[in-house]
């Protein structure tokens, strides 16, 4: 199988997943089932949660990669470390702005090869627009997914970045996850190019990585905890659309580690 074959399979199979799983999002967030529980490290999860993690992984068990899901039991690290490729999925990322029903939340799926995402698909069911991207191909974004196959999504994506760009410096941080750090990094930006030429906005989840990759913002700092599975796709497709992703120091994200924790780092154009 040559790399573009394979590149274009798993890109199909992964929006399969995360269009199935978007679906079952979708189903219990208008029938209101939100049903939270709360894990050992107090984050919350709910019937959505696991319900997209299950047809995901189902669909994802075709390409017989290894799969790692946020719900899921996880392998040893033993066992990881022997894996050249694997799939890093959140299937539903934020959890919070799902519970507070602001639709401000994804379904990450990554492709990994030997630490880093090579491909990555975040769909957002509620504005049902899809973003994807390799780092052979670029990136892309499609809206009205769930009304089509795969393969048409392929065929009637648009590149991104556009070549509309924000008027203003625009920084995007987190509506659930703010701090003094946060809150410091935006200060310095202002001071830097001035209070009339930048602009802050906040959403939840994978989304801010996704308003860097198309252009609708110019840089997104995360200065507090966060997992693999949260940056996976998104780092993924912002590289695809040509931006930077990098630890503050400027060393590079790595994936599938001992500890899933990733260091503070920083999204830009």
């Amino acid at each position: 199988m040559t790399e573009n074959t394979f590149s274009r399979r798993m890109t199909l199979l992964a929006m399969q997943a995360a269009l199935r799983g978007g679906k079952e999002i979708h189903k219990i967030y208008r029938r209101n089932d939100v049903q939270v529980e709360f894990k050992e490290d107090q984050s919350p999860v709910t019937i959505a949660d696991r319900k997209a993690s299950e047809v995901i992984c189902d669909v994802l068990s075709l390409t017989q990669i290894p799969v790692l899901s946020e719900e899921e039991v996880f392998p040893s690290f033993d066992e990881r470390k022997t894996w050249e490729y694997l799939w890093i999925i959140d299937p539903l990322d934020g959890t919070k702005e799902f519970i507070k029903r602001n639709n401000d939340f994804t379904v990450n799926i990554a492709l990994i090869h030997k630490g880093q995402p090579i491909m990555g698909i975040i769909y957002i069911p509620m504005s049902d627009v899809i973003y994807f991207g390799n780092h052979t191909d670029g990136a892309f974004m499609c809206k009205n997914a769930h009304k089509m196959e795969p393969e048409e999504i392929l065929q009637k994506a648009y590149k991104i970045p556009t070549s509309d760009q924000p008027e203003k410096y625009t920084v995007v941080g987190s509506k659930s996850h703010m701090n003094k750090d946060t809150e410091a990094f935006f200060e310095n930006i202002i001071k830097e190019k001035g209070a009339d030429n930048t602009q802050i906005l906040h959403c939840g989840s994978s989304i801010k990585m996704c308003m860097v990759a198309e252009g609708k913002a110019n840089i997104y700092p995360r200065c507090s905890n966060i997992m693999e599975w949260d940056t996976a796709a998104g780092h993924a497709i912002c590289e695809a659309a040509g931006c930077q992703v990098t630890q503050f120091d400027g060393s590079p994200l790595t994936y599938n580690k001992e500890d899933f924790t990733q260091p503070w780092f920083v999204v830009k154009r």
